[in-house]
């Protein structure tokens, strides 16, 4: 069977001087074109491939390093709010207790200290390892950030309300009978 490049000489399509130009563009395109190029396009699409995942986990690591910078700022603020509005327990002799994780603590309060913490104008709040006073605004603001930090804040309840609760809970209350005593510590 004949070639092609036979078959269009016959024909008289093509004649023989633009048949060895043809002939020679091929050698060319062949010399110029590696054996291994195959190999060669393999190596560059995996060197590819490894820069986009050296990319994605630089990526990953900028964003694990920006939560903990962004932890660490969170815990500064925090310990700042503290530090700055703590109400000093210096003369404290009234113990009060409270519960932190499922375990009882106690710190000791003045009596003005304790009723503005039963009152909720007052909360307490852990740094690090010790417990402190402060105003409930900026017991607000830690809660912002971080509610695990806060430790005991009651609610402010309105006296009246209160009044008016007790009083119209007396009739089905069971325990109306017993009083509590006002100096009842737990």
């Amino acid at each position: 069977m004949a070639s092609l490049q036979d078959q269009l000489l016959q024909a008289g399509m093509v004649d023989k001087k633009k048949a060895k130009q043809i002939a020679q563009q091929k050698k060319r395109q062949a010399k110029q074109q590696p054996k291994g190029s195959q190999v060669i396009n393999e190596t560059r699409e995996q060197a590819q491939k490894s820069i986009e995942d050296k990319k994605a986990q630089g990526q990953a690591s900028n964003l694990a390093r920006q939560k903990e910078n962004d932890i660490k700022t969170i815990n500064a603020q925090i310990k700042q709010l503290i530090t700055l509005n703590t109400i000093s327990r210096k003369d404290g002799e009234i113990p009060f207790q409270f519960v932190d994780n499922k375990k009882i603590k106690k710190i000791y309060l003045n009596k003005s200290q304790q009723n503005s913490v039963v009152s909720g104008r007052v909360a307490i709040v852990k740094l690090e390892q010790a417990y402190e006073l402060v105003p409930a605004v900026v017991a607000d603001k830690i809660n912002q950030r971080d509610n695990r930090t806060v430790v005991l804040q009651n609610t402010k309840i309105e006296t009246s309300i209160a009044n008016n609760s007790a009083a119209s809970g007396s009739e089905d209350d069971p325990y109306a009978d017993f009083v509590v005593p006002d100096d009842l510590m737990w």
